[in-house]
């Protein structure tokens, strides 16, 4: 049958300026990290994705190498457009990114123009588009000239393939320099995508002020932990779960001096009426500067519940506080490498 969005898909959620600039957000976006590849059920995808949209989710956020097969993500994601989404293009904002490994040789990882570019017509050739509404820069890569890797994303938006320029996993640091850069290039910086969460707190306080400053737009990726700010793990770790299959989540990562911040943190939700995502999910908007967190999902009514949270978005300075004891570094910042350089 053919898709027609809910009519009251813009009733419900409130959503957030990035930054300084003109584009508004939904406090969740839907992130196809994880359960949008090829070995994922497309109709699973295509009632996540049909569903995010009526509940007023319209930022969507790939990477190339989105899997798995690399690509598969886009590719899905491509298809889903062609025939669902494309009648609302206009109210989409679809994101991609590119500094990571995506083909062999030494053109297809990092922060080169050339792989930048090549990358971004790739992506726009597997989802079937003339641009994507934000291209970011996926790491901060040492060994390119930061001129070199701003210029092309410049030059994307100056061609018309994007329409903002955005950064992921940079310093506060390395922020500062990439958005004087492309401030004197003419093309501002929109946002940067930190990792963020109850267990990985790294942009507190430097990045944050530096963004507050800057007048850029955060957005909070793996705002639950790869998982472990759920109610999955609290039992130990369960048959066909993320930490089961080492899937960006190593067992280990779950001693049991996590858990017991996990469990202690369920017990805050719990007196709160949320599950323990929700709570996560509630903390890691608190900041105003905090535009929007990414989740992802592998079924609708995952998506529901991480949702739910935004009914309920007030904490306590007690709470806090609460929180504060048990909210600290779990060692999961997978992407601390790119942040420290």
């Amino acid at each position: 049958m053919t898709y027609v969005a809910a009519d009251n898909r813009y009733e419900s959620l409130r959503y957030r300026r990035c930054g300084r600039s003109g584009l508004l957000l939904p406090p969740l976006s839907l992130g196809l990290w994880h359960n949008f590849g090829g070995e994922r059920p497309f109709e699973t995808q295509r009632a996540i994705v049909r569903r995010a949209f009526d509940l007023g989710i319209t930022h969507f956020d790939l990477a190339n190498n989105y899997g798995p097969p690399y690509g598969s993500a886009e590719e899905n994601f491509g298809r889903l457009l062609a025939t669902d989404l494309r009648p609302y293009r206009d109210e989409l904002v679809i994101s991609t990114k590119a500094g990571y490994d995506m083909w062999p040789g030494p053109y297809g990882d990092h922060g080169s123009r050339k792989y930048l570019l090549a990358s971004l017509d790739q992506s726009l050739g597997r989802m079937g588009l003339d641009y994507v509404d934000i291209f970011y820069s996926h790491r901060f890569d040492p060994d390119t000239p930061l001129e070199e890797t701003m210029g092309a994303l410049d030059a994307a938006v100056r061609s018309g393939k994007a329409l903002y320029a955005g950064i992921s996993s940079y310093s506060a640091d390395r922020t500062r320099e990439a958005a004087r850069i492309l401030a004197e290039l003419g093309t501002p910086l929109l946002i940067h995508q930190p990792s963020y969460s109850m267990l990985n707190r790294w942009i507190e306080p430097d990045l944050l002020d530096t963004l507050g400053a800057l007048g850029v737009g955060c957005i909070g990726f793996s705002p639950l932990a790869q998982g472990m700010l759920t109610d999955r793990y609290l039992d130990g770790i369960p048959e066909g779960s993320r930490a089961s299959r080492s899937a960006s989540l190593s067992p280990d990562l779950l001693s049991e001096e996590a858990l017991a911040k996990i469990r202690s943190l369920n017990e805050i939700a719990q007196r709160r009426g949320q599950s323990l995502a929700q709570l996560a999910l509630a903390w890691a908007l608190r900041d105003p500067r905090v535009t929007s967190a990414l989740v992802g999902a592998s079924s609708v009514a995952q998506l529901e519940t991480n949702v739910a949270a935004l009914d309920r978005l007030e904490l306590s300075p007690d709470e806090l506080a609460e929180i504060d004891r048990y909210a600290t570094d779990s060692g999961v910042n997978l992407w601390a490498a790119s942040s420290r350089e």
